[in-house]
């Protein structure tokens, strides 16, 4: 063995240098020398960089902790950014496109759908006569509260086979008419005539809950749409007390109003009952009560798909009608 006075130090004084590093720019670089025995002989050389090599890795494991390299985070995330952009602009510019090609067909008007609906033969022309002429449609026709439409008949023909209440449940022997509605202006109250016929049955004779409860669903959306602020609303609860079963090929009446209204928020109660002679008490086969909510994005969804109200607000922009609400007038 060779007495050694010093193996390494940082700062080289004399003898053999060995330097390493990993460049310039702040990065590390270390230099070591070994340092002169006291004999002659030189400390060997495969010993020195042995130590001069476990030296630079315990110094540069401590001193220096090289940072992860920025290029690559810095380009993935221009890509990211640039195919965003893209996508969102595609995108905008197809549905741009495709809401000016709807906004192009414009529905019919509350007033136009009450001449829109041609009856395909004599039994189906009575049913419509009865309900047009009844009693009940006649009071609330003159009632100017009340605004007189057939929503069915709003949605386009091309689109109307695609809706579950105009499309597949109209027709013979289901809703055989397009149901009569009367809402009031401000979304208080709302009253819907239909008639049910012989194809929709759960046990023989009886109309199906389902139907009853898909009629009380949309018919207590429509009674609150025009208090909502952008009138559109999704149904967020709805709860059904069945307390008769209801015959098949009759006539329903029913009756909505809306209870409570908080922003975007209505919660409406309603009941089906059957269709009278003046005189007679009505017969109540199901009530319900639930809350709709009118999405965030509503302002869009009305450009879209037509709504009960936006008719009427260009017909009282044009001169054509108008929907402030007369309360100087007694109901007839």
């Amino acid at each position: 063995m060779f007495p050694i006075q010093s193996v390494v130090s940082p700062v080289a004084r004399s003898g053999r240098r060995f330097t390493s590093g990993l460049g310039s720019g702040g990065k590390l670089q270390c230099q070591y020398a070994v340092i002169r025995t006291r004999g002659r002989r030189a400390f060997p050389q495969h010993l020195t960089s042995t130590l001069a090599r476990r030296f630079y890795n315990s110094a540069a494991g401590i001193e220096a902790d090289p940072k992860p390299p920025r290029q690559l985070l810095s380009r993935t995330l221009k890509f990211l950014a640039i195919s965003t952009v893209s996508f969102l602009l595609g995108v905008s510019m197809a549905s741009s496109a495709e809401i000016s090609s709807l906004s192009e067909r414009t529905s019919p008007s509350d007033a136009e759908t009450l001449e829109l609906f041609q009856a395909p033969d004599e039994a189906t022309a009575k049913i419509d006569r009865y309900i047009r002429d009844h009693p009940l449609s006649r009071s609330l026709r003159k009632n100017q509260d009340y605004t007189e439409s057939r929503p069915h008949l709003q949605i386009l023909e091309h689109q109307r086979h695609r809706n579950f209440t105009a499309g597949t449940l109209a027709g013979p022997g289901k809703l055989v008419v397009p149901p009569y509605i009367f809402s009031e202006n401000g979304g208080k109250d709302f009253t819907s005539i239909a008639y049910l016929g012989e194809d929709v049955c759960g046990y023989p004779d009886v109309v199906h809950g389902g139907l009853l409860a898909t009629m009380l669903d949309e018919g207590l959306a429509r009674c609150c749409f025009p208090a909502l602020p952008n009138k559109l609303g999704m149904t967020a609860s709805l709860n059904i007390n069945y307390r008769k079963p209801a015959p098949a090929a009759a006539y329903y009446v029913l009756k909505a109003k809306t209870v409570k209204v908080e922003g975007r928020k209505a919660w409406v109660e309603g009941h089906i009952e059957n269709l009278v002679d003046e005189g007679q008490e009505p017969t109540i086969f199901v009530e319900a009560s639930a809350l709709f909510v009118e999405p965030k994005n509503a302002a869009t969804l009305r450009r879209v798909f037509p709504i009960r109200g936006d008719n009427a607000e260009k017909e009282e922009k044009s001169g054509k009608g108008d929907l402030t609400t007369k309360k100087d007038n007694p109901t007839t």
